[in-house]
């Protein structure tokens, strides 16, 4: 029989790769990372007697599993000594995109499983494998593949959307927040925050943010309020609205031409998370787009 070229091989693994990169991103938490993984993945592909495989996407899922699971080790030691607040690279949705309730704080939650917890959430509760196929994935017993799930659904209960927000909505309430923060409207924006607000801004030690989360409606309404005098001197660009990470929010170009995205959370027609991203390692995929 001639050999399967590698061609071939790219055309069973092309459709498969936006899934996959999806699976890895889930337990990465990084765009980068998580199409470096499954780049790794497919030199593997090819260098495998693929006549042998009967259900490649199994396969290539467990392939990418397991080297997520190899390269948390090392992602976990740096996000240790990251600078700043660390969150997610952000994903803007697009029409194309499959939307699940994996929701940016849910993404941040799953930082403080292990990385067996987390593999076993999301293989079984976000893409609905049984626990017989997780437990091929992980190289666990189903039982234990049971337990590890338990233990990781127990810690993040509390950071899964409890009562969907309908997108529309959403994206009203991030335009709302866009032009009264921009615009120093103060009544107008404490109006709009949770009386337990938290910011959350990802510098990296790369672009100016505040360090550690900011929680509660007054300090944060002070530190919108020593904005005012910057956005009032050079106002944001607002490159568009969307989904970012499941959350309504929007991408901007701030003062001295930083990239930025603010996604936020919401309860009970309430903000009470604002994630903003300026590291411009982590907007490296969205930058790209904007050319």
């Amino acid at each position: 029989m001639a050999p399967v070229s590698s061609q071939d091989a790219a055309a069973v693994f092309d459709p498969l790769r936006p899934a996959l990169v999806r699976v890895a991103y889930r337990m990465l938490g990084s765009v980068a990372e998580a199409e470096d993984v499954v780049q790794d993945a497919f030199l593997r592909w090819l260098g495998i007697d693929r006549g042998a495989v009967r259900e490649p996407t199994a396969f290539l899922r467990r392939v990418v599993t397991r080297l997520c699971l190899d390269r948390l080790k090392s992602v976990r030691r740096e996000r240790a000594a990251y600078v700043g607040s660390w969150l997610p690279e952000p994903i803007v949705e697009s029409g194309e995109d499959v939307v699940d309730d994996v929701t940016l704080p849910l993404l941040m939650a799953l930082e403080r499983l292990s990385p067996l917890e987390r593999a076993a959430f999301l293989l079984h509760d976000v893409f609905g494998l049984g626990f017989e196929e997780v437990a091929a994935t992980i190289g666990r017993d189903p039982t234990a593949c049971r337990q590890l799930a338990g233990r990781a659904r127990a810690h993040v209960r509390a950071d899964r959307p409890r009562y969907p927000v309908p997108k529309e909505w959403g994206l009203e309430i991030a335009k709302a927040f866009f032009t009264a923060s921009r615009d120093g409207e103060m009544e107008r924006l404490r109006a709009l925050l949770a009386a337990d607000v938290t910011v959350y801004a990802d510098g990296g030690g790369k672009a100016t943010a505040h360090g550690a989360p900011l929680s509660g409606l007054d300090s944060v309404m002070l530190l919108f309020a020593t904005f005012a005098s910057a956005f009032a001197e050079s106002r944001s660009r607002l490159v568009r609205y969307g989904v970012i990470n499941g959350l309504p929010g929007f991408i901007t170009v701030e003062r001295g031409d930083i990239l930025q995205t603010t996604a936020l959370e919401l309860e009970n027609g309430r903000i009470v998370g604002i994630y903003v991203v300026r590291n411009p390692d982590k907007l490296k995929h969205i930058a790209e787009t904007l050319h």
